[in-house]
């Protein structure tokens, strides 16, 4: 698969998730053995994954997603995003890194910042006490 290709099938998997929520819509193009990472060092298999974007689309109905940039190398695509839910504004950003292979998304990476954290994130190194 190109690079073009593989930023396509993130684009449209993303895009049919949250224009239609619906997730078995999403299965078909992660791999068997889809690994998703999240920052805190856990992972979780495809059903895990799947499972748990089930549970998160009741209470994230009507989210908004806008799509700042989306970057392709090989075989890693990585998406920036903000999110947010109806009158929730400024909401958080989103970074998804995803890695395919065989034309399908093999592991993820997600990090995910509420905007109204971000400049105090900006010096998350200095002690409380300065």
């Amino acid at each position: 698969m190109t690079t073009t290709d593989n930023k396509s099938i993130v684009q449209r998997a993303l895009t049919q998730l949250v224009s239609t929520g619906d997730v078995d819509a999403l299965a078909p193009l992660l791999s068997d053995g889809f690994v998703h990472h999240r920052p805190d060092s856990t992972s979780s298999t495809k059903a895990e994954w799947l499972a748990a974007i089930r549970t998160a689309l009741v209470p994230l109905a009507g989210m908004q997603v806008e799509i700042q940039h989306v970057l392709a190398d090989g075989d890693h695509v990585a998406m920036h995003s903000r999110r947010w839910l109806p009158g929730a504004e400024p909401g958080i950003a989103v970074v998804d890194i995803w890695r395919l292979d065989d034309g399908l998304i093999a592991e993820a990476w997600e990090i995910i910042e509420p905007v109204t954290q971000a400049a105090a994130n900006l010096a998350w190194w200095e002690s409380a006490d300065h």
